[in-house]
Formats: structure tokens, sequence, C-alpha cells
């Protein structure tokens, strides 16, 4: 008791509203029991494709979705750092394609839209206390936009639990290490305890299209607006196809014990469970976080002063990030993807990979860097039309490539042309050079204990070995 009772404490001295506090105390207490998070397969039964509706089938609910438009507003989430990539900015400023970032490429797509549709789409940003204040420095020169299409909001903050003793987590250099962002299930509540959803209900607005920052596939789709609004649906999870790529991201299952949809991301499956998480061909749909949420059930769900449970998700960190002796801690967090077992009308779709191109990493981050990708006018992201194969893996040595600075340095003068490449291997310390052309399957291995480098104008196919002399 007396942990927890800190723990509020130091959360009342920040002014954190009590709705948080108690979500926060509703994981603490499962955290304290021994929960552990996780969802165990026995509990859960995979989801086949005759389950669930295909994008394909609903042309005929465009018209309703254009009447829904001007009710609907784009939010993202923006709350992440670029830290999985080497940076500790806001990963929306992360320079992804053209030059542009994936705020500067969002923020021009939604102003495209609304100069097509004569309307304004409200575009929100959920911002943590680590990314808003940049973020807000990059959008104050956007003064070619309406006033408030965009507008941002923080997410709500839990304190780090030490993991030896449950206690608080102390950090009198920085403090602002002692909390972490709630995750991104909290946009329920910070909806809510931020007034954001209040204005958005006065304005008249009453869809939310969700989806990651880093995810430029993710766009409105009337189809799928009309869809929601004519089932009228509380809530809808896009989903898609799982591919070798996708095997550590959250699938989507039905509970057994109520036959409801349900989110299992990797960190909630136990260790006798991984094969079958892994499992592509018995768990097959891979949740994008395009999601699409009806504002009035939000507010509903708040009215009730029930609180938001959903499961809980326990991050295992170090105290201070990058430094491994810092002691270990818990971040409690949430996913706002988990909420489709919290609303009654709830449903999953099918969706082609178009609308998932995530940026999770160095890979992916040089695959969209790629010619396999193309920003038309529009700004629109699209699979380049001239692909040989719809799929393509990358597997990049994260000694040499974990980093954008390192990949910035041995892709100098950007990346090789992978518009007819299948799968791309590299292993050691390779740089390549201008106007180079991967085809087919390749791998390319070092084995020296120097660089090598990949002259310019080269083609590569099959294997390419560089051994010591």
């Amino acid at each position: 008791m007396k942990n927890i009772e800190a723990c509020i404490r130091k959360m009342r001295h920040e002014g954190i509203p009590g709705a948080v506090i108690e979500a926060f105390v509703s994981f603490y207490n499962r955290l304290a029991g021994g929960g552990s998070g996780t969802i165990p397969e026995s509990d859960i039964l995979p989801v086949m494709p005759d389950e669930i509706e295909d994008l394909s089938r609903l042309d005929r609910y465009a018209a309703e979705g254009n009447e829904a438009l001007a009710r609907t507003a784009v939010l993202k989430l923006n709350g992440g750092l670029g830290t999985s990539m080497g940076l500790e900015e806001p990963k929306s400023l992360i320079r992804v394609k053209n030059g542009m970032s994936f705020l500067d490429i969002t923020v021009q797509r939604i102003r495209h839209q609304s100069e097509q549709l004569g309307m304004t789409i409200p575009l929100l940003l959920m911002n943590s206390f680590f990314t808003d204040a940049l973020t807000r420095n990059a959008i104050a020169p956007m003064r070619h936009l309406p006033a408030d299409s965009i507008q941002c909001f923080i997410q709500n903050k839990f304190p780090k639990v030490l993991a030896a003793t449950l206690e608080a987590a102390s950090c009198p250099q920085d403090t602002s290490l002692e909390w972490n962002p709630a995750g991104h299930g909290d946009l329920l509540l910070s909806l809510s305890t931020s007034g954001m959803l209040e204005r958005l209900l006065r304005k008249g607005c009453r869809y939310l299209f969700v989806s990651n920052v880093d995810n430029l596939g993710a766009e409105i789709d009337l189809r799928i607006l009309g869809y929601c609004a004519a089932r009228h649906l509380d809530f809808l999870m896009e989903v898609t196809d799982r591919t070798a790529m996708d095997r550590k991201g959250g699938h989507l299952a039905r509970r057994l014990k109520n036959g409801r949809l349900a989110l299992r991301e990797a960190v909630q499956c136990g260790p006798a469970d991984a094969a079958f998480f892994s499992d592509t061909a018995r768990h097959r749909f891979f949740n994008t976080n395009n999601l699409w949420i009806s504002l009035d059930a939000i507010d509903r769900v708040i009215r009730t002063g029930k609180n938001i449970d959903l499961p809980l998700i326990i991050n295992r960190k170090t105290l201070i990030p990058h430094d491994h002796a810092s002691p270990a801690v818990y971040h409690l967090e949430s996913a706002i993807g988990s909420a489709i077992s919290l609303f009654e009308k709830s449903a999953a779709l099918r969706v082609p990979r178009s609308r998932f191109v995530p940026v999770k990493n160095c890979d992916e981050l040089l695959l969209v860097w790629s010619d396999c990708f193309v920003l038309q006018p529009d700004y629109r992201l699209c699979p380049n039309p001239a692909r040989k194969s719809a799929e393509i893996s990358l597997t990049l040595d994260p000694a040499f490539y974990s980093r954008i600075d390192l990949l910035e340095s041995h892709f100098p003068c950007g990346a090789p042309s992978l518009v007819d490449c299948g799968s791309l291997s590299v292993k050691g310390d390779v740089k390549f050079g201008r106007n180079i052309a991967v085809r087919g399957p390749v791998s390319i291995t070092n084995a020296t204990a120097d660089q090598v480098t990949i002259e310019d104008n080269a083609v590569i196919t099959g294997n390419v070995q560089f051994q010591p002399r």
C-alpha cells in the first residue's frame, strides 16, 4: 500500500487528473498482484477470413462516407521519439521521402484533401511530453494552413515503477525520466481530460480516424467511413494479412470467454506461446493501428464514470534510456487497438497492404527512401507500380545500419533501386555508391574487418561475398 500511495501523491503533485490516477492504480494493482500482462493462447481463438469484412466489398458505402466526412477528424498518434533509430527527437520529424518528414507529408496530404473537398478536415496530433514542444515548433511556420486546422494535445503520463521494489522511480538529475507516456491506449482518457473530446463534439464531429504518424499509407477512405456510419459502429480496426516481417506485431484474435475481438501485442505473449504468436498461418491478421472510432461512443464510456479497463502492457526498460547500468523499471501502458474489446459495436476490416506503410526501423526507412514507393503530387505515398514483387524483405546488419546516422553514412547518395528486388540481406560493413540497382533476391556479406564499397552504377544480383585475403 505504501508504494502505491507514494505514486498517487506524486501524480497529484503533478496535477494529473483523477481518472488518469485511477487508471494507473488499476494497472499497478495488476502488476503488484503478479499480473504479467500476457494473453495466453488458451484464452483466444484465431480469426478466419470469413469472419471479417473486406474493403474490396465496401464500394456501396462511399456515398454515405462522403456525407459523414464533414463530421470527421483525423488524429495522428505522435508520442514517439526516434530512439529505436538512434534519435532523440519526435519520430514524426524524420526526413522520410523527397526531403519531407512524416509530419510534412501528413500535413500536406490533409491540406490537399481539404482543398479538393472544399472543407477543412481537422488534424489532431496526440503528442507526449517528450514530443510536444518540438512538434509545435515544427508546425508553427506552416502559415499556409487554415487557423486551428492542426490542433495538438498531450497524452497523459504515468510514473515509472522500479522493477526491484515496485516503488516510484526517482531520477533527481532529470526528473522527466521518472515518467513514461501512458501508451496510446490512453487516447480515450486524454481526449477527455484535455478537453479535446468536448471541443470536437461541440463542433459537430462524430467520427475519428486514428493512425500512427509514421504510417504514410493511412488516410481517409470514404468507403470505410461510410461503412462505420451505416453500421453505427463504435470502433473499427483495419487489419491486413500478416507476413514474415510482421511476426513481432500485434495480431487480431477472438476472446474465448465472450467471443469479442481482441488485440494481442508481442509483449503480451508469454514465452510458452511464442511459436503460436509468430505463426502467420494461424494468426493471419495484423493490426495496422488504423482505427475508426465514434466520438459519441467515447463520450458514453467516459460519462459512465467507470475505469476504462484496457489490457495492461508491461514494458521492461531502464530508468535512463541507453544506460543499461541504470535501474530496471516498468512502463505501465496500454494499446488503443485493444479497445476493440471495450466497445460492444466493434469490428475488424481486412484492407490491402497499401494502407500500412510503417517505418519502425532503419530497414523500413530505407525501403521508403527507395523507388519502391512514390510520393504523388497529391502527397499520397504509393507503391511503385513498376515493382515486380508485392513484398520485399530487407535485413540490414544492425551493427552498421540500425541508426539513421549510420544508414546515411552507408548510403550517402541515397537508397539503391529496389524496384526489381525481392529481398536484400546485408551483413557486415558495406557502403553503397551512387545509382546502384539491386535485382532479385540478393545477399551481400562482408566478412572482412574493413568497410567495402559497392561502386557507382553497379547492378547487384545473387550472392556477393567479400572474404578476407
